[in-house]
């Protein structure tokens, strides 16, 4: 007898690139208020669908706007990408990679962001902000073996690391005009 796995939740992140006057390629991210699945996480704006949410790019608009004050007029989608999978968590989560305009100033929602992050991708791309440990969460049955991006005093892991760490190659290359 097999017990049905539980239906996987959807959900959607917007990749937010831009570039600053020296002309180096910026991703937006965001440290996540603490509390919750995912409190003080390091992450890409998003979160579940709305009922009107036209689109699953329409979430990630919707959520990088009300998150961090990003209006769906200053983005624009460069690609969809493929679904990633949560390990832990049950989502499928729609990354969209979009080239936007940044505002005078973020407007971070405290409920949810505890910090606005503008990462020079550059910076990300030296290999020593690359590192592993081996972790051990409450609903992990056994430690595993991670890995991240140093971003200051934080570790970037994860579903975002898992989104991020095959782009950051493609994006310093140029495959898209950000």
């Amino acid at each position: 007898m097999t017990s049905a796995r539980p239906a996987l939740r959807r959900a959607s992140v917007l990749i937010p690139l831009y570039r600053d006057a020296e002309h180096a390629l910026r991703v937006i991210m965001l440290r996540r208020s603490p509390g919750g699945i995912h409190g003080g996480q390091l992450a890409f704006p998003g979160g579940r669908p709305e009922p009107g949410d036209e689109t699953p790019f329409h979430t990630a608009l919707r959520e990088a706007e009300e998150e961090i004050g990003l209006s769906p007029s200053r983005v624009h989608l460069l690609a969809a990408l493929p679904l990633f999978q949560t390990f832990t968590s049950g989502y499928v989560i729609a990354p969209f990679l979009a080239r936007i305009e940044p505002p005078a100033a973020w407007r971070p929602d405290p409920r949810e962001v505890d910090a606005v992050l503008d990462l020079r991708l550059d910076d990300l791309a030296h290999p020593e902000t690359r590192g592993e440990a081996m972790e051990q969460l409450a609903n992990w049955p056994e430690p595993r073996r991670i890995e991240f991006f140093k971003v200051g005093e934080d570790r970037l892991w994860g579903l975002s690391y898992r989104i991020l760490a095959p782009l950051l190659p493609r994006l310093l290359a140029g495959e898209w005009k950000v």
